[in-house]
């Protein structure tokens, strides 16, 4: 072949080289463009949003604390003797007054009867000393003033005994009573501490039962010192309300009423202690128990509000992602307050009214288009 025809098809590869080029690179051109049908093209991202609202935040303290008996009474015997018999039932709920043991009667029904034959006698004995006084009275001067006087004495000598007789079966009879153990307060019995038969001693600490009053009841918790202040003003400003929770802090057991805040900080923790009753109607509420504790110390007026999953953190703090009229993403930074029960109070960056990210952040950019959906409803989580 000739030198000149072999350069002819050399130009020719070329040029069909410059136009295949040519024409793969207006095919990408148009894939980048977007062109209608094209399944390149980038879809929204799809996210969770919440508006951003305006309302009254409360602010509480949150604490651990143990549940206690409103009162709590160990129940002993006033008198000694054999426990005859045990009434009540462990942890029965009893009303004040209630019956809980006998004691053997029958020693203090015999002091009483004792009591009452000797005041008899007594008021026997002063009949006849009144009617001697008569006696020596009508006899005029034919009996001596010594007599008069002496008879005189008698009788009041015999009236003073009557009055100590009156004491002395007044006491039997308390003696008798305190045979019937009963219940000084209503509230719950414990584990019955003896048995029938037993001996008791009113010179021992042993008890009969514990009553624990639970109907109000008392929660016992702390706060750090530095959050005296805010709690003696809500003290001041009425009775603050306490919420009692599960340990876990998940659900909510009770409401109360701060009472009490002890009359001196523990030097040791840094830490004051707190008091607040519960009605305890249901006696969801049980002495010893753990609880968490919230207390109400003030409420933020027309607070800016959002929830706590809009919130996010970044190299330079906190920001948040709100989608504007065209459905993008902008990038806020923000400056948050107290939070509390999933939403955080917003002191900066954020406008009631604007809707914010809540899920599905990971997978956006300043500027993204998103396809947004109400929180509550169905769609990818984050």
């Amino acid at each position: 072949m000739s030198r000149s025809r072999v350069l002819g098809w050399m130009s020719f590869v070329a040029a069909l080289a410059v136009i295949g080029g040519y024409a793969l690179w207006h095919h990408g051109a148009e894939t980048h463009n977007g062109s209608p049908g094209d399944s390149a093209q980038v879809p929204p991202v799809p996210v969770k949003v919440a508006t951003v609202r305006k309302s009254d935040f409360p602010i509480y303290l949150t604490g651990l604390g143990t549940v206690q008996g409103f009162n709590t009474v160990v129940v002993r015997t006033r008198v000694d003797g054999q426990i005859d018999r045990i009434a009540f039932k462990e942890g029965q709920l009893v009303e004040k007054g209630d019956l809980l043991a006998y004691i053997d009667q029958r020693p203090y029904q015999a002091a009483l009867d004792q009591a009452k034959a000797k005041k008899a006698q007594d008021e026997a004995n002063l009949a006849n000393a009144e009617l001697d006084l008569q006696r020596y009275t009508k006899l005029g001067e034919f009996a001596t003033r010594k007599q008069t006087d002496t008879q005189r004495s008698m009788v009041q000598q015999l009236t003073a005994q009557i009055a100590a007789d009156e004491a002395a079966i007044v006491n039997a009879q308390t003696q008798l009573d305190y045979t019937s153990i009963r219940a000084p307060i209503a509230g719950v019995t414990g584990f019955r501490l003896v048995d029938r038969g037993n001996i008791v001693n009113a010179s021992t600490q042993t008890g009969i039962v514990t009553i624990a009053q639970i109907e109000p009841i008392a929660v016992i918790f702390t706060a750090p010192e530095s959050q005296l202040p805010q709690i003696k003003d809500a003290i001041a400003a009425g009775s603050p309300k306490t919420i009692a929770y599960s340990p876990d802090g998940k659900r909510i057991l009770s409401e109360g009423t701060l009472t009490l805040i002890n009359n001196q900080v523990d030097t040791a923790s840094g830490t004051i202690r707190l008091k607040a009753v519960f009605e305890n109607k249901d006696h969801v509420l049980w002495p010893g128990q753990s609880v968490s504790t919230r207390l109400l110390v003030s409420t933020t007026k027309d607070a800016v509000v959002a929830p706590d999953d809009a919130v996010k953190h970044g190299a330079d703090g906190l920001y948040a992602y709100v989608i504007n009229e065209d459905n993008k993403a902008e990038f806020r930074k923000i400056k948050v307050g107290k939070s509390i029960d999933g939403e955080t109070i917003i002191e900066k960056g954020l406008a009631p009214g604007e809707r914010v990210i809540v899920a599905g952040q990971y997978r956006v950019q300043p500027g993204s288009v998103v396809t947004a959906t109400i929180a509550n409803s169905e769609s990818p989580d984050d």
